[in-house]
């Protein structure tokens, strides 16, 4: 084990490619996480509604059926056409796609891009991760923001939901990772204690403020409380001082997506866009090239005229 982990440490190339196949498994599973996770969650709420109306009501429980286990594990993935269970090798990433050109190998019913998509998306943003700062808790940490920001914008493509079973942990792990790892890791990413105390506060209470004020002049809501969560979990990972360049990144690409999709796809203004994707990749961004936005924005207020 320690002459694999000296090897990884002295070949830049082998690691960049470990980490690039390491990215294509995980997202194969992150696959599962978008899909079954907000089923789960629905799942969830319907049980906890459907119990608060029986206890409200004051009914007599009635045992019923108990439903089949939904899971991240259970069951196994099947092909939503015909049902077939897939099996290992059919489960390779993104090469079992190609292989299988897209098709079911039991009905030929067409398998959706997005798998693949996601599967090399990670992969490649996991590569990346390990590029730019080489061997060390500091590319692990980065990979491990990468797999969550990949899942949570996916999600809130699919279902404009941001859940707090990826938002909070998040939150938590990044506040965590400022107090193990020692100061001047050589990376932005994991930051000191306080400013990662400081950028989960002010990341959270900068929006919410927003939300708020949004509601009162308007009385519309323009945002969901999981864009707090993740800003406040970005600036734990990332420090505070990378909140101003996420936040104008995101808003900034968000405004011509909008301008964009009210103009060739004809939506209309109320047409709700999601507001996390665009948060998770300013983020990553921040993470690669961050320090530098930040030297460049921080050092302008204190140059000499």
């Amino acid at each position: 084990m320690s002459s694999v982990i000296e090897l990884l440490a002295t070949s830049p190339a082998l690691f960049v490619g470990t980490c690039l196949v390491l990215g294509l498994i995980v997202g194969s599973f992150l696959n599962v996480v978008i899909y079954r996770l907000p089923v789960m969650l629905e799942r969830q709420w319907r049980a906890q509604c459907a119990d608060l109306g029986g206890a409200e009501a004051g009914a007599t429980t009635v045992p019923a059926v108990a439903p089949q286990r939904f899971n991240l594990i259970v069951p196994r993935s099947a092909c939503p056409a015909c049902k077939a269970p897939i099996g290992a090798l059919q489960n390779i990433p993104v090469l079992s796609y190609l292989y299988l050109k897209g098709r079911c190998a039991n009905c030929g019913a067409a398998i959706s891009a997005r798998y693949p998509l996601v599967e090399g998306l990670t992969g490649i943003l996991c590569a990346i991760v390990a590029w730019k700062f080489g061997f060390g808790w500091t590319a692990l940490a980065g990979m491990v923001l990468t797999w969550f920001l990949v899942a949570l914008a996916c999600i809130d493509l699919d279902h404009q939901l941001l859940p707090d079973t990826l938002t909070l942990p998040l939150l938590w792990l990044g506040l965590c990772a400022s107090l193990w790892v020692p100061l001047g890791a050589g990376g932005p990413v994991p930051v000191d204690v306080r400013s990662s105390l400081i950028g989960a506060v002010a990341g959270y209470v900068s929006l919410w403020s927003v939300y708020h004020l949004f509601r009162l002049l308007t009385g519309k809501e323009g945002m969901g409380y999981g864009d707090f969560k993740l800003f406040a979990a970005l600036g734990a990972w990332l420090g505070w001082q990378m909140l101003v360049p996420i936040i104008l990144v995101a808003s900034c690409v968000g405004a011509v997506t909008g301008i964009a999709m009210l103009t060739i796809r004809r939506q209309h203004r109320s047409t709700p866009i999601a507001f996390g994707p665009f948060l998770a990749a300013a983020g990553w961004l921040m993470l690669l090239f961050g320090q530098k936005v930040v030297a460049g924005y921080l050092g302008a207020f204190t140059r000499i005229p």
